[in-house]
């Protein structure tokens, strides 16, 4: 069984200030990978009026690592009984205000888990967020404890001739300490930080350097560390954090406030990345590309992260999180921000699209499952388990429901009063909704239900068209539907952006409720239900709603088919545009499955259909027509969206139903698709590889083209053809995508040729393990699990492991979801396995499992049972503990 003590749940309600403050931090590092001692000296200082012990949290585990050396107390050895080490350290009766110094020692090359200091290829990183300093030293590891930290660095000047820490370098060069020559840097930030932005790096690594002038004229020395092997994929990179830089700037007046940007690339890493006070480390998957090793959405993930972790030193750094509870204060607020950086250096209507595709695939299942929990959630077990895309994504959308309701300029001073008001302060959502009130007079207690409430508000809309008053009535109706713990629910306050559109497809002047409002506005829902009465038109209008997705909703209309064709033709709202293309598939789907299901063949697509596919993709053909937005538009739903649309996720019938209707697209239109292909790759082959939004497009819609091609007689034929043509690894890898799902001899050629070419780029391996765990072909699980045996796996690398075990459970619902329960059965097994040595990739591994409901009975009951397993499983974790847990309640 797991324990004999339940895990402790932390509550929101029962926060309380920090019984102290730490004043000065200054620690020491003698560093090697086996035996490194950690000297910490503290000047704690109690809050009036408290007295008793003071309690500091820490680590200790089994083998020893981060035991006690020596304790002093201004000065003098504490004695045995002035103190108890049990992981955490207590001090029993300590002064009011005194210095604490403690010595320990931690053995990095150990730690599996790449929580506190850790070691990879030979170098040493740390990770302390959210809990991870307490492995380093005894702290109050808490956010809202915020300290000015002096770092000293020694280490063997051969070994680790790279020393870096947080701030601006004192000192650095060879010196004798203890007889021995040592490297010792000395470093220094003067920023106010909670510890979970403490970060060490040491090593044999060297840096691509550049400088940037800051707007009020402050040369800033910028540094990307990587091992020399990767130095020739970095500078995209740089060019990435230069742009995030002067776009703070000019988008919200944000300078950066240190004399040198240091950020550090890691292989072995449990996250995307991480915004240490000016020494971010990063997942080397976030740094590192060339357009022979890296796709456009490798490059565009780069761009997207590296501005995310930047950002954050405003978002997150100068203003953070009081307790762990208003993570996503700083998690929401920056994904919003990095997300208007890359919607401003690239295509605006792309990047929301894929921002709201991102959400309803991943956000949306979790707000209706055993896991769903509020954007500040009330309660955890484990704080690890809460970095999740609730947090994250639904709270970008949170603070984009302010710049909805607000607009820009009133939004824009409600995050200047925000971070002059609490610059240097651990602040609370309620904070930040304050600012917004503040600034534009208006009452947010309805909005701060985003805040409390779980689950996706699903919102109803039907019109009524009265010819003799010449009047449109627009009813909209919401509920949000109990989750885990939330029975009851209130309605929301939802921006609906509106307009409407006439006949010739241009937008309609909006009367609404006897106000005119221009051409499009933001109807406020704050009703269960509630009427707008559209005036003064002459004809019935087609709506536009929710544009842009004006909230994270699930809206269902009233739209029959003709209201679906015509807004894929005429709607100016790009989002809008390409979500009646998918629509209309997606119904084309629903009747196809239908008659799967009722021992019939799949339907052909109507005649209506394959006209309005005809017209959109024959705009790429002209200066009119916008190849991404089409390649979103034309790309058919994938099972994983059909899915979420079922009754059961009936895998099986929708990827028949998807297989027929892309293969029926392609004949019918063959001659136009090839006209197409042929277009781009005009502009395409032979030309050197460019990231631009024009270039990705159209690498996009030939990708979706080649896609419809390879189901046809010669499909193979034209894949392999596309392959060999292939200037960059986005075509390469799409060609080797559609590959991996036949069985025939030029697949496993190919297979074997990437490897031999890229064994030696671990990032490259990635892609080839993921690729094969993602096939479709019926002997996929097999291909999964002969691949746990090859030689370049292993566990232990959480890229690694996410390539082969995550692709399959995440990326691959037709083959995990395999009625036999064999595809259950390994990920329980690797889940086992991974938490005996890290917990919190082990959790983040669930998430499949977690969501057996939406399966028939038979595959519940198997993926109830292997949740059951896991949790039965000697020394079971609070991280997947607390999953499990919650799935099987």
């Amino acid at each position: 069984m797991m324990r004999d003590a339940t895990p402790k749940t932390i509550r929101l309600s029962e926060y309380t200030p920090p019984p102290f403050s730490i004043e000065r931090v200054a620690l020491t590092f003698d560093l090697d990978l086996d035996h490194t001692v950690v000297e910490s000296e503290l000047v704690i200082v109690r809050r009036p009026g408290v007295t008793g012990p003071v309690m500091l949290d820490g680590d200790v585990d089994a083998e020893g690592s981060g035991a006690l050396l020596s304790i002093t107390l201004d000065g003098v050895a504490l004695p045995a009984s002035a103190y108890t080490v049990d992981g955490g350290l207590t001090l029993h009766a300590p002064p009011d205000r005194f210095t604490l110094k403690t010595r320990r020692r931690l053995t990095p090359a150990k730690n599996k888990n790449l929580e506190g200091l850790y070691a990879s290829s030979g170098n040493l990183f740390t990770q302390c967020e959210a809990e991870g300093f307490r492995k380093i030293t005894w702290y109050a590891d808490r956010p809202d404890v915020m300290s000015v930290f002096t770092v000293t660095l020694r280490a063997d000047p051969e070994r680790f001739p790279v020393l870096l820490s947080n701030g601006n370098k004192v000192r650095e060069g060879v010196e004798v300490v203890d007889g021995k020559q040592r490297r010792v840097a000395v470093w220094h930030d003067p920023h106010k930080k909670p510890c979970y932005l403490f970060a060490v790096v040491a090593g044999t690594l060297v840096a691509r350097s550049d400088t940037f002038t800051t707007m009020s004229g402050k040369a800033v020395a910028l540094n990307v560390w990587v091992r020399a092997h990767d130095l020739d994929q970095t500078a995209h990179c740089m060019d990435s954090l230069k742009k995030s830089m002067r776009w703070d700037e000019t988008r919200f007046g944000r300078e950066y406030d240190l004399d040198v940007f240091n950020l550090v690339a890691v292989s072995d890493f449990n996250m995307g990345a991480m915004e240490n006070k000016g020494l971010n480390v990063f997942n080397t998957k976030f740094v590192l590309a060339r357009p022979d090793t890296a796709t456009d959405v490798d490059f565009a993930g780069i761009e997207g992260v590296v501005g995310h972790e930047y950002f954050h030193n405003w978002s997150g750094n100068r203003v953070t999180c009081r307790d762990w509870f208003q993570l996503s204060l700083k998690e929401g607020f920056t994904v919003f921000r990095d997300q208007e950086f890359s919607a401003d250096v690239g295509s605006r209507a792309v990047k929301r699209i894929e921002e709201v595709r991102r959400l309803r695939s991943l956000q949306f299942p979790e707000d209706q499952g055993p896991t769903a929990h509020p954007v500040r959630p009330d309660s955890y077990v484990e704080i690890s388990n809460f970095y999740t895309v609730t947090i994250y994504e639904k709270g970008a959308e949170v603070v984009r429901m302010y710049l909805t309701l607000l607009g820009e300029e009133t939004f824009r001073k409600g995050t200047d009063l925000y971070f002059s008001r609490h610059d240097g302060q651990a602040v609370t959502t309620d904070d930040f909704l304050a600012c917004m009130a503040e600034v534009s007079g208006r009452d947010f207690t309805q909005f701060s239900r985003w805040y409390s409430q779980a689950g996706t508000p699903r919102v109803k809309s039907k019109g009524t068209w009265d010819a003799a008053k010449g009047t449109w009535t627009l009813t909209l109706t919401q509920t949000v539907p109990a989750t885990p713990g939330q029975s009851e629910k209130l309605p929301m306050l939802v921006p609906v952006t509106t307009a409407l559109l006439g006949s010739d497809g241009e937008r309609l002047p909006l009367v609404v409720d006897g106000v005119a409002r221009g051409t499009e506005c933001v109807l406020e829902l704050t009703q269960a239900e509630q009427r707008f009465v559209f005036s003064g038109l002459s004809h019935p209008p087609v709506p536009s709603l929710l544009r842009g997705f004006s909230a994270p909703i699930i809206l269902e209309t009233d739209d029959d088919e003709a209201a679906l064709l015509f807004r894929l033709a005429h709607d100016d709202d790009a989002f809008n545009r390409v979500e009646a293309g998918q629509e209309l598939f997606l119904r084309h789907l629903f009747a196809s499955i239908a008659a799967i299901q009722g021992g019939a063949e799949p339907v052909a697509p109507s005649a209506k259909l394959l006209d309005a596919v005809k017209t959109a993709l024959a705009t790429a053909l002209t200066t009119a027509g916008d190849p991404a937005l089409l390649a979103l538009a034309l790309s058919v739903p994938g099972i994983d969206v059909i899915g979420d649309r079922l009754a059961w996720a009936d895998y099986a019938s929708a990827h028949r139903a998807r297989e027929h209707l892309v293969t029926a697209l392609a004949t019918a239109l063959l001659p136009l698709v090839s006209q197409v292909d042929a277009h781009l790759s005009r502009s395409l082959d032979g030309a050197p590889y460019r990231f631009t939004p024009d270039d990705v497009g159209r690498r996009s819609l030939r990708n979706v083209l080649v896609a419809w091609r390879a189901r046809l007689a010669d499909g193979e034929a034209h894949v392999l053809a596309h392959h060999r043509r292939a200037g960059s690894m986005t075509d390469t890898q799409a060609a080797l995508s559609l590959l991996s799902s036949t069985t025939s001899p030029a697949r496993d050629e190919a297979f074997k040729a990437f490897y031999a070419q890229w064994k030696d780029e671990a990032l490259m391996v990635d892609k080839w393990f993921a690729l094969q765990a993602t096939s479709t072909r019926p002997q996929a699980l097999d291909d999964v699990m002969a691949l746990m045996k090859h030689e370049a796996f292993t566990l232990e690398n959480p890229n690694r492991a996410r390539s082969l075990i995550a692709a399959l459970g995440m990326s691959n619902p037709l083959r995990f979801h395999e009625a036999s329960g064999r595809g259950y059965a390994f990920l329980g097994e690797q889940v086992r396995a991974l938490d005996a040595f890290n917990p919190q990739i082990a959790a983040r591994m669930l998430t499949p499992l977690t969501r057996w409901k939406r399966q028939d009975a038979p595959r519940q009951a198997l993926m109830k049972r292997e949740l059951q397993r896991i949790l039965d499983r000697e020394g079971c974790s609070k991280d997947v503990y607390e999953i499990v847990t919650k799935s099987l309640a």
